[in-house]
């Protein structure tokens, strides 16, 4: 066992992130969805009958990197090997380059409201503000009721239809864990039972802090990008549509939505370290690291497992979409003067935009 296993060994086991830290964390900075629907489930009338005034809960969290640097040189070191092998792991600010066409830009982003990660890198606003048109994951964010209207014709995606309940799936200890994690967010247990298990993770899994700013209205930041261009009168698209989303998240196994729902529940505030890790390393720009770091994380008895729930997650929630990202942007960087946002996460890796806009003739540079 490694030194830093045996540090989190102080701890019951289930608290070390299972496979549940290598797809629904990442999942939850690039899905637009699964950040539409956080705010809709705290916006809900129960939530909103039954929540009290609080006040707004401040952040937490710590660079586990940091802590993983100090207690096991050696896997940290792994850590950043892996990352150096990945390709564009490096940049979250990229130039789109073709002779007789204007340049256009693409910049990774996190679906989160943190004030450090709407600034944006050098550059960026400026490059978004001269664009011609904006082109984001999807552009119902802009038009959330419309939106959730559209899902609502495919319930079944969204909520069980068939009487179950998160309550019948999961053992009592583990709704009782539930109940009191969402009752920290303000969020009956009721008004959300019935949805699917990937829909409460995301409830759960974000810090209190980002909920309540979600809560509040604070724009994430692909949708901040799309208001401000709203605002100037440009034109904004939309890459995908959120059941086209939704569905990447239904097919996967539902006992891999479960599990990873209860590793959420164990972990507490583990995930807050996690996602200030994930934050930190895309305000650095070293997106490559993000995977592994999740990882080095896993107990070494787990990496099997998680290394196969990752693999099913990098298909169908990365690789496909990075396809349908890359196609369906295709016509609108022919046209020059874009600015593309998409979650950082797609943009490395031999398969990723990146390298995908590269095949379509395009000379892509990270700048700064």
């Amino acid at each position: 066992m490694t030194k830093f296993a045996s540090h989190q060994s102080r701890h019951p086991a289930s608290h070390q992130p299972g496979d549940i830290a290598l797809w629904l964390m990442a999942a939850l900075h690039i899905i637009v969805f699964l950040s539409f629907m956080v705010v809709l489930a705290s916006l809900s009338p129960a939530h909103a009958q039954d929540a009290p005034a609080s006040p707004a809960p401040v952040c937490t969290g710590k660079n586990v990197l940091e802590e993983l640097k100090t207690q096991d040189p050696g896997r940290y070191a792994t850590v950043i090997a892996e990352g150096e092998k990945t390709p564009n792991g490096k940049g979250i600010f990229w130039t789109i380059e073709k002779e007789g066409v204007a340049p256009s830009y693409l910049l990774g982003t996190m679906h989160v409201t943190d004030p450090r990660v709407l600034a944006m890198p050098a550059g960026a606003a400026e490059a978004a503000k001269s664009a011609k048109a904006i082109a984001i994951e999807s552009d119902e964010i802009l038009d959330e009721k419309k939106a959730m209207a559209g899902l609502m014709t495919k319930p079944d995606l969204l909520m069980f239809m068939d009487g179950k309940t998160i309550k019948t799936l999961l053992p009592e200890d583990q709704v009782a864990k539930l109940e009191a994690a969402l009752k920290e967010r303000n969020i009956p247990l009721a008004a959300v039972q019935s949805f699917k298990p990937w829909m409460i993770s995301g409830m759960i899994a974000l810090p209190a802090c980002e909920l309540a700013r979600k809560a509040n209205a604070a724009p994430f930041l692909d949708k901040k990008i799309a208001l401000d261009a709203i605002a100037a009168g440009k034109t904004v698209k939309g890459l995908e549509t959120m059941a086209e989303q939704l569905s990447a998240m239904a097919s996967l196994p539902m006992d891999l939505h479960l599990k990873s729902l209860t590793e959420t529940l164990d972990l507490g505030s583990r995930m807050n370290d996690v996602t200030e890790t994930m934050t930190e390393l895309y305000l650095s720009g070293d997106i490559g690291l993000t995977v592994p770091m999740l990882r080095a994380l896993t107990p070494e008895e787990d990496r099997k497992d998680a290394d196969e729930g990752y693999a099913a997650f990098e298909e169908m929630i990365v690789t496909k979409r990075n396809h349908i990202m890359a196609e369906r942007s295709a016509p609108l960087l022919a046209e020059g003067g874009l600015f593309l946002a998409v979650g950082a996460l797609h943009l490395p890796g031999e398969e990723g935009v990146i390298e995908l806009l590269r095949k379509q003739g395009y000379t892509v540079t990270a700048v700064n």
